[in-house]
């Protein structure tokens, strides 16, 4: 049964070679039910703070809506949209009040675990990914530029690896479409299963062979995320890097 499985985990977040400043940030809740990881934009310590705040409040949130028994898979996803609409709402407001904050924002990626189901959701293109049985799969969508030229054919997936407008969102908290939801996905783990969440300086380094590779081959969760933040930085990756594991077993 998915709900007597465990979790075990692993997280690294490192400045990098190209940036003087770290705006990622992460959370790994203490019990393993949620893990978080924000990638801050703005530039310095707006990005920095835009990242914190999505942090702490959406940990925050997710304490109270799944810390314990939730009545139903269907409300754990909501109090989950809720969350992020809050954090966003949050966000949007102290860009407004404080000038050193202005037109701040972040992306958001989580999984969290209720009931024996764990829900993956995003905002921007901070990603989630699933090994099982050997293949990697995608979880998360990004919500960038590139991503709905894809989308609309107009581009390839060859082309959308360094395509101009890769980095550019249109969707992250800071913004009104940030509170839209994430529709979190629903997976029943499986043991051996193994979850990454990233920020984009991870895959701007590490092709999708590299994470399979790693994520298959290194089996303690915390040497997975070293290695795989080391293969992001070694492969030229131009932000900051951050990344968490997390195996069932």
């Amino acid at each position: 049964m998915a709900d007597r499985l465990t979790f075990r985990w692993g997280h690294v977040s490192i400045t990098g070679n190209f940036r003087e400043n770290n705006e990622d940030n992460f959370h790994v809740d203490s019990a393993g039910r949620f893990f978080l990881v924000a990638d801050g934009m703005g530039g310095q310590s707006a990005g920095e703070k835009a990242s914190e705040l999505a942090i702490d409040l959406i940990s925050e949130k997710f304490e109270q809506a799944i810390g314990g028994p939730a009545a139903n898979v269907r409300s754990a996803a909501e109090a989950i949209d809720r969350a992020v609409s809050y954090a966003n709402d949050e966000i949007m407001a102290l860009s407004g009040l404080d000038r050193r904050y202005h037109n701040m924002g972040t992306t958001i990626v989580f999984l969290a675990v209720c009931n024996g189901t764990v829900f993956i959701g995003n905002v921007g293109d901070s990603r989630a990914y699933l090994l099982r049985d050997g293949n990697l799969e995608q979880l998360t969508k990004d919500h960038s530029l590139t991503q709905a030229l894809l989308d609309a054919g107009t581009i390839t997936h060859e082309e959308a690896t360094t395509h101009r407008y890769k980095n550019v969102l249109y969707r992250y908290l800071g913004t009104k479409e940030g509170g839209t939801g994430t529709e979190p996905r629903q997976v029943t783990p499986q043991k051996g299963d193994r979850f990454m969440l990233c920020s984009d300086g991870v895959t701007d380094g590490a092709k999708s062979a590299v994470l399979t590779e790693l994520l298959k081959t290194v089996n303690e969760p915390q040497a997975a995320a070293e290695a795989i933040v080391a293969a992001a930085q070694a492969g030229g990756s131009r932000d900051n890097i951050s990344c968490i594991v997390v195996h069932v077993v």
